[in-house]
């Protein structure tokens, strides 16, 4: 049989796991911005910049999704 977690416990977990999604979509951003001014070419830092916006988007998505804030 298997045990239901409560309401709050699902979100206690899911604070950990937005606490680990928001750093990596934001270390992704973080690394395109990096790209951009290190190498000079835009393109080449903008396609991680939008790979970081697209994951935190998917991700916020989801959680509205879930919760109905």
């Amino acid at each position: 049989m298997k045990k239901r977690l409560a309401q709050e416990h699902q979100f206690e977990i899911l604070l950990l796991v937005l606490d680990k999604v928001l750093w990596l979509g934001f270390g992704i951003m973080t690394f395109g911005l990096y790209k951009m001014t290190s190498t000079g070419i835009v393109s080449e830092g903008l396609n991680y910049l939008i790979a970081g916006i697209i994951l935190l988007t998917i991700f916020v998505w989801l959680l509205i999704k879930e919760y109905h804030f």
